[in-house]
């Protein structure tokens, strides 16, 4: 039987590599004072659409349920999280709140995205503060540092800033032309300049002043250096750029630049947005987040400013496969073994015991010749063998599996001493 177009099943190895990263991040996060929770799977299908209009309906998993109620699996987290913090009216502000887990999207599969993968996601509620996505944005730098992904960079901007050099060059302040416009900056990463010329000639749009956009989106660096080479005093919100890029300085992020062909593909965005990418590995940006101060209002909390990021887990854990840098953490393991069926059961109670005080334990249950049961136990750190004669003496012997070193061993010594017996 197949699986649906897009989805997978996770092995244990890369439900390692997945749990690797979801315990640095939740490291950080408590570092950072961020609280953990998860919204709702399922939503209302109208309450996606806040976020991402009817369209989104081609993008999102949905049925009907039993009620005859439109209902979505989530798409990401910022949504139910926004939902959820706007409608506690006494919630304790700024509220910083973090999650990590699976969503579900009808994209089209690529290289480290089928249509259900893992996301991790912060964000920040209250008060409109630039300080709040410059906490944001250096959450990303030190993850990354955290999981010791290389090679990163965050480039920063400003959706104003983008959107009034837009207005400026078509000198019109018509929203279409501006959504038309966004969208072909933000396909410049994806695109050849001469396909995003070509197909929005034919939407109307004039050569020489998509040539400009175009040259606008790939200008980049700090911001004295960008205001050697613009006259920045053209720009909307350049000022708030350059605060973000002090402050983090000051909060040693120095993986950083701003770069005006950021937009951020969705329509919510309001402010400061940004992306981090691994410039060693062409696989597209790992994270990308931003403000979005419209999203709180549209569920009744017109007071309401917020900011956020969401990183994809699968495409994280390709890049530090590519750097050779993921080392997942396994327990070390004990195989307990037994030399004939007599003493099978009473190698179970001293596994069983052992698994009581912590101990990661394997057992063979199906009655494997002793052989069979020291080959299946290569990979353990100590083997326990408990044979007849030495257990009637009340000892089982130990044998260490890195040196191949064996000794007899009173039980009773094993069950008191176990974690400094096995070196733990």
């Amino acid at each position: 039987m197949e699986l649906p177009r897009g989805m997978k099943d996770f092995e244990n190895s890369e439900f390692l590599e997945i749990e690797f990263i979801r315990k640095k991040f939740l490291e950080i996060s408590e570092i950072f004072n961020f609280k953990l929770m998860e919204p709702s799977p399922l939503e209302l299908l109208s309450t996606l659409e806040a976020k991402g209009g009817e369209t989104l309906r081609d993008d999102v998993y949905f049925f009907k349920d039993k009620g005859e109620r439109e209902i979505a699996l989530r798409f990401d987290f910022t949504i139910g999280l926004t939902r959820f913090i706007a409608s506690q009216k006494s919630f304790k502000l700024p509220a910083k709140i973090s999650s990590f887990g699976g969503v579900w999207r009808y994209d089209e599969p690529q290289k480290g995205r089928y249509r259900f993968f893992h996301q991790f996601d912060i964000e920040i509620f209250g008060k409109v503060n630039l300080e709040h996505d410059a906490e944001i944005i250096e959450f990303v730098s030190k993850f990354f540092e955290k999981i010791q992904l290389k090679n990163i960079v965050i480039d920063i901007s400003h959706r104003n800033l983008v959107e009034s050099y837009i207005n400026k060059i078509f000198e019109s302040n018509d929203e279409q032309i501006v959504s038309d416009i966004l969208r072909a900056v933000d396909k410049i990463q994806k695109k050849s300049k001469q396909e995003i010329m070509s197909e929005f000639e034919k939407k109307g749009y004039s050569s020489t002043k998509l040539e400009k956009i175009i040259e606008f989106s790939k200008i980049n660096g700090t911001p004295e250096e960008i205001e050697q080479k613009f006259d920045t005093n053209l720009l909307e919100s350049w000022n708030d750029l350059k605060i973000i890029f002090r402050s983090l300085q000051n909060r040693n992020v120095n993986n950083i630049r701003i770069n005006f062909g950021i937009v951020r593909g969705l329509d919510y965005y309001s402010g400061i947005v940004f992306e981090a990418f691994d410039t060693s590995f062409d696989i597209g940006a790992l994270v990308g987040g931003g403000r979005y101060d419209n999203l709180p209002s549209i569920f009744g909390n017109n007071d309401l400013g917020a900011t956020g990021v969401a990183g994809g887990i699968e495409r994280i854990i390709l890049s530090l496969n590519n750097q050779n840098s993921l080392h997942t953490i396994q327990n070390p393991r004990i195989s307990v073994v037994y030399v004939n069926d007599d003493m099978q059961q009473i190698a179970i109670n001293l596994a069983s015991t052992l698994r009581d005080k912590g101990i990661f334990v394997d057992i063979d249950l199906s009655g494997k010749s002793l052989k069979k049961q020291m080959e299946l136990s290569i990979n353990s750190k100590f083997v326990v063998i408990i044979g007849p004669k030495e257990f009637s003496d009340g000892v089982v012997i130990l044998r260490n599996m890195l040196d191949r070193t064996e000794k007899q061993i009173k039980i009773e010594n094993l069950l008191l001493e176990s974690k400094s017996i096995f070196n733990l």
